[in-house]
């Protein structure tokens, strides 16, 4: 669950910028899925989507940032510690659905040296009556790179896959607790839909109730 690299102090810059944005341009602006100027690119951080050759490639670099991610308290979907046998068989169990073209995985890259800094996927419904839906996974920043509106622009850039694909609902879970992001979520015009209690462990170990949001994307 709770597929999220970000802890709630790491995404808040980005939140204010979203929301002062769409103050000055009017009520009418949040029914607008993620226009670029609301969402613009980082500097210095560029965007790159992976195959499963290009995947092996910068394994190291996504075993980082997943550790990263789970030793900071993001809810990702593991325990801390994480090893790096663990990290390094989870990207290595989604390289067949990238290769299949089932998933799809986007990760940025900071310019100065073109390490992994970022990362967000998109799984698509093979079943004939869901392949108008996916589900947003693994949205991760680098705790030394957040703050800097990347993970904003990972969620529109897998928005705009899901739409040259024509899918057009998206869903995820976080965590309901410290190391969810709803908040940014809901400021990027995600429905809340619920939650389970106690659905999933946090990376301390403590259950956590889920947070189950949805969105609808337009044209």
């Amino acid at each position: 669950m709770g597929d999220w690299g970000l802890g709630m102090g790491d995404w808040w810059r980005t939140v204010t910028a979203l929301r002062a944005d769409r103050q000055k341009t009017g009520p009418k602006a949040s029914l607008v899925p993620n226009p670029p100027s609301l969402i613009p690119s980082p500097p210095g951080i560029r965007f790159e989507w992976l195959s499963a050759a290009t995947l092996a490639g910068v394994r190291d670099d996504l075993v980082t940032l997943l550790q990263s991610c789970v030793h900071s308290g993001a809810s990702l979907g593991f325990l801390a510690p994480l090893s790096d046998s663990e990290a390094g068989d989870y990207w290595r169990s989604i390289a067949p659905q990238v290769e299949s073209d089932s998933r799809a995985l986007l990760v940025a890259r900071d310019h100065t040296d073109g390490r992994v800094v970022g990362s967000g996927q998109l799984a698509f419904e093979s079943k004939p009556n869901g392949r108008h839906r996916a589900e947003v996974n693994k949205i991760m920043v680098l705790p030394s790179h957040r703050r800097r509106g990347i993970a904003a622009r990972v969620m529109h850039e897998l928005e705009r896959l899901a739409r040259e694909r024509a899918v057009w609902l998206l869903f995820l879970d976080t965590s309901e607790g410290f190391s969810g992001a709803r908040a940014l979520y809901e400021s990027l015009g995600y429905t809340y839909a619920g939650g389970i209690p106690d659905y999933a462990l946090d990376p301390d170990g403590r259950p956590e109730k889920n947070a189950i949001y949805y969105k609808k994307l337009g044209g």
